[in-house]
């Protein structure tokens, strides 16, 4: 019998984790974990699309194990794990490849922003949304959360889903579901548009205090004098400091906009304040981490285990439905 909710993330190892993965997919996860079966993965196979460093590829994958445990992931609530543990997930990608049409493919917007940013084109990146859907589907994941720019691929998720059921038979997959947050979807990065490596904008999670307020300190703003009302709408620093300060510490900056007689350095400073001491418990756990060398290793490892198992079940049931047993 299936749990009453499995959900399932997967996040790439591609460097330093910034405020916008936390608030967009981190945050969410390590909530979702008292709401049911979760199932989270590092996305080691899709980093490779645009990657082809093998040392890179190591340190990041252990960054990002590091830093989602620092924030919460609790590997005795939910099972944590490298994608690349689970060899079942190629052979379902293939599986859905033989009934995902090319013009699905074809259509997503990620292959063509990312070929626009200067990516090479190769047939992974092209097809990455089928691995992700075999990523989601090889474990009855019946609730995904995505950032509004992954909402159409877990679209061709289910129109894959659907197809392989239509031509299979009902169940042999379980349709997801988006879990999508409006209100942290798209995080704002230091200059104004969406927070992103590609931009260079980024406010990393973990650091050293003073080079990572002195970004916060090179937000660019206009010239309005000090004695002056500042226009809040638009505002790169409230829109950042409504993620870290309470809700009467933003009222305040808001008000202190609209009245005039502090000028952005104070604000900035406030901000810079605001975001370090939101992650200070996190920082604390990501030194206990740190100083257990076998303790990623183990948890990884463990994660694996339970992640075939579990893979080896909706792929036997495949299997059977597509003729292959």
């Amino acid at each position: 019998m299936l749990p009453a909710m499995r959900i399932l993330t997967g996040l790439q190892p591609s460097g330093k984790l910034h405020v916008g993965n936390y608030f967009g997919a981190m945050q969410p996860a390590v909530q979702l974990q008292d709401v049911g079966e979760a199932f989270y993965f590092i996305a080691d196979y899709h980093a490779m699309t645009s990657s082809q460093n093998p040392a890179a590829l190591r340190e990041n994958v252990r960054e990002l194990a590091v830093d989602f445990l620092a924030c919460g992931l609790d590997p005795a609530r939910a099972v944590f794990f490298r994608q690349s543990a689970v060899p079942e997930v190629n052979e379902l990608a293939w599986l859905l490849s033989t009934v995902c049409p090319m013009g699905l493919l074809a259509k997503c917007h990620s292959y063509k922003d990312k070929t626009a940013q200067g990516i090479a084109p190769n047939h992974a990146l092209f097809a990455y949304p089928v691995l992700m859907a075999a990523d989601i589907l090889l474990y009855d994941s019946n609730q995904v959360p995505v950032g509004k720019d992954q909402k159409q691929h877990l679209e061709v998720t289910r129109d894959l889903a659907v197809k392989l059921n239509e031509t299979y038979g009902e169940g042999t997959v379980v349709l997801p579901e988006p879990i999508i947050r409006e209100d942290t979807a798209v995080v704002i990065g230091l200059d104004g548009r969406k927070m992103s490596k590609s931009y260079n904008n980024t406010l990393p999670i973990f650091g050293e205090e003073k080079p990572l307020k002195k970004l916060v300190m090179k937000i660019p703003t206009d010239s309005t004098p000090v004695e002056d009302p500042k226009p809040t709408e638009n505002s790169t620093i409230l829109a950042l400091y409504k993620l870290f300060a309470s809700d009467a510490d933003y009222a305040t900056m808001v008000a202190d906009h609209e009245r005039g007689g502090v000028g952005y350095g104070d604000f900035k400073k406030r901000l810079a304040e605001a975001y370090w001491d939101y992650f200070s418990l996190m920082r604390a756990r990501r030194e206990e981490i740190l100083a257990d060398a076998g303790y990623i290793d183990q948890v990884l490892a463990a994660g694996a285990l339970r992640a075939r198992e579990e893979a080896a079940i909706v792929l036997d049931r495949v299997r059977r439905a597509v003729g292959l047993i």
